[in-house]
């Protein structure tokens, strides 16, 4: 009878054992949000959150966000721990426009931004008077002025964050105006030309190269996009852990999968 009390108390101390152990696996597992923008990175990100749940028992949350003035609001009020959506130039931007201190913390991809059409095929069709609309956050709004007088079309004052009223040279005497980015590339109907982020355009099955015009990556290193985080936080091991799942070949055949050749890997 002592033995078998004997095995039946370490029984019990083992599966008590093996509960608690559960119990602590499960406490150590880490959240770490993630705020993106667009149905495409969403699902590379749930690609890289299998990863890191497997690898380093990290759970990734994806919070995907309808344009580009949520995930910064979202990081600085606490809401997500880190996003993927920005490039460095709206990052510093956007720093120096709300007072914020978020910093880069690793490399995603660059997507050129473009000019498209649907009635021109090529710069020269462009008619005089025609109606182009560019997007009207302060960092794209530069960007797409800039690609604008890089395509000859305009020419600008020399200054920070320029704006249409800042063009002095414009032959064709285009109409150019701002909208909301997420808008632009559904706006081709009712204009002649938008300039278009790459996610928006992938979203939109706009082909790079149908674009008039297009941004290249030797100019474009301002311009890459890259995983932030507060600054108090960039060297959180978690989420450089996080940067490092993202940054695979896996990771390079996802973004061709879902941007279909619009976007270039750029953390090598």
């Amino acid at each position: 009878m002592e033995k078998k009390h004997l095995l039946r108390t370490l029984g019990i101390a083992f599966g008590l054992t093996l509960v608690l152990a559960g119990v602590s696996v499960h406490a150590s597992a880490k959240t770490v949000r993630v705020g993106v923008v667009g149905d495409q990175d969403a699902s590379i990100w749930r690609a890289v959150g299998k990863e890191t749940a497997k690898k380093d028992g990290i759970q990734l949350k994806i919070v995907n966000f309808t344009d580009y003035n949520q995930p910064n609001n979202a990081l600085t009020d606490h809401s997500i721990d880190i996003n993927a959506f920005q490039s460095y130039n709206f990052q510093s931007q956007w720093n120096k426009s709300h007072k914020t201190d978020i910093v880069g913390i690793g490399n995603t991809y660059f997507q050129p931004l473009a000019l498209y059409s649907q009635s021109a095929k090529k710069l020269s069709d462009l008619k005089h008077g025609a109606k182009v609309i560019i997007p009207n956050d302060a960092a794209n709004e530069e960007r797409g002025l800039l690609l604008l007088q890089r395509a000859g079309l305009i020419k600008l004052k020399h200054t920070n964050l320029p704006t249409p009223s800042d063009i002095t040279h414009n032959k064709l005497d285009l109409k150019v105006t701002t909208v909301d980015a997420a808008q632009t590339a559904r706006s081709l109907t009712s204009v002649d030309a938008a300039v278009v982020n790459g996610n928006y355009a992938s979203a939109a099955n706009l082909k790079l190269k149908n674009a008039l015009y297009r941004e290249q990556l030797k100019t474009g290193g301002q311009y890459i996009n890259v995983v932030s985080s507060l600054k108090k936080d960039r060297h959180n091991k978690t989420y450089l852990k996080v940067v490092k799942a993202y940054q695979t070949e896996a990771t390079k055949k996802n973004i061709d999968k879902y941007y279909k050749g619009n976007t270039l890997p750029a953390w090598k």
